[in-house]
């Protein structure tokens, strides 16, 4: 190992353990151990079913240093806990290890490669993240000290899902939801989510805006409310009118991609996130709000065709905090419909139908037969039946992909 990437570990070495345990114990040059690719999570993502795991000293190693591995489940536990996420571990049973030590052999500074296969990908249930959870649990030759936090590693693989969506590209789809009086939800935190697909977006100017949709209280009273091209912004930015405040997105949009979008209050600031990304402005005002009532489009007046949006939707979710950035990285094709704080989660996945449903079991299906608008300036609510549209527009192709 050359002196400068000797000094680099140990530099980055320090700052790991500037907020670790106590156990870890760490002394300016003293040679410790840990999992390759460690340094700053143990979570690594792959691709492939085999990954060649290797361990690294901070320093060349004297003599031969045996490392022994073993998988171990608690170490999900510990990462759950930290991290407010819900890994699951791949069956040991559906792990292979080469080995159970790897050497560092004298003169080195890592071992060769030890591979790590997953034989089979039965256990995989959509919504979840699966890792392969392998410790180092010993050292045997010279006197090297093992690293706490860089002890473990994560396999997280990667698994692409098709999934259906919902086609709102035609104005008759333009509707509210209302929910009766008992399902509504007060949110002094919370986090709303969806993910579109737009086939077009409009050019700048006064015909620009088109509506996605937006969740509010029976009386559309503090809305959270997805426009694009408001007020002579670009038709490809994506205006939040919320009760915390305006927020018009960094991001230009590009047709034919999909993206998740996540709008997070957290008592304090609402803040907009572009596939667990946030953009740069935030709303600081009050924004706790009730949901009880979606409006998909923009539904009243002429307005359904005028400012309609061109594309298709799926991963609608509600919460009742604020997730976390990891949160919402993770969760960008799905999530456990049992996560914690998920209060409605409509997938827009069934394929047929005209009722919406709520994947948690919490009693939030939206029947498109029996949906409303407001038809005039005093209020009254008309009921109006949009089961047949809805019936005749799920899509299920090659666009729906998502790769977790």
């Amino acid at each position: 190992m050359t002196k400068y990437f000797k000094t680099g570990i140990l530099a980055v070495l320090a700052l790991m353990f500037a907020g670790c345990t106590e156990g870890d114990k760490f002394v300016p040059g003293r040679e410790v151990v840990l999992i390759t690719g460690t340094d700053n999570t143990p979570v690594v993502r792959i691709d492939t079913d085999v990954y060649p795991l290797t361990v690294s000293a901070t320093g060349v190693v004297k003599e031969d240093v045996t490392v022994s591995l073993r998988y171990d489940a608690s170490a999900i536990d510990v990462y759950n806990a930290a991290n407010r996420t819900n890994y699951r571990p791949v069956p040991e049973s559906a792990v292979a290890m080469e080995s159970n030590t790897v050497v560092i052999s004298r003169g080195t500074a890592v071992s060769k490669a030890n591979n790590i296969t997953i034989i089979n990908h039965d256990f995989v249930e959509e919504g979840y993240i699966y890792v392969v959870p392998i410790v180092i649990s010993g050292v045997d030759g010279g006197s090297l000290g093992i690293i706490e936090s860089s002890k473990s590693i994560l396999l997280r693989p990667t698994n692409e899902f098709s999934f259906n969506a919902l086609d709102i590209a035609t104005a008759e789809m333009s509707s509210n939801f209302i929910f009766p009086d008992d399902k509504a939800i007060n949110l002094s935190t919370y986090t709303y989510e969806i993910k579109f697909y737009a086939y077009s977006l409009k050019d700048t100017g006064t015909d620009a805006i088109c509506r996605l949709c937006a969740w509010e209280g029976k009386d559309e009273s503090k809305a959270n409310m997805l426009r694009f091209g408001e007020n002579g912004h670009p038709g490809h930015s994506l205006q939040l009118v919320s009760p915390a405040g305006n927020i018009v997105s960094n991001t230009l949009f590009d047709p034919g991609k999909w993206y998740m979008l996540s709008l997070v209050y957290d008592g304090s600031t609402m803040t907009m996130y572009v596939n667990g990304v946030p953009e740069q402005t935030k709303g600081t005002g009050d924004g706790s709000t009730t949901f009880q009532r979606f409006e998909m489009g923009m539904s009243w007046g002429g307005y359904p065709s005028r400012q309609l949006f061109q594309g298709r939707i799926s991963e609608m979710r509600v919460w009742d905090r604020a997730l976390s950035v990891s949160e919402m990285q993770e969760g960008i094709c799905s999530v456990p419909k049992d996560s914690e704080g998920l209060c409605a989660y409509w997938r827009f996945n069934e394929g047929e139908g005209h009722v919406f449903h709520d994947a948690t079991g919490n009693g939030y299906d939206m029947d498109w037969s029996k949906t409303c608008r407001d038809v005039s300036e005093n209020g009254v609510l008309v009921d109006l039946d949009k089961s047949s549209v809805a019936e005749s527009r799920w899509v299920s192709d090659e666009l729906n992909k998502c790769r977790n």
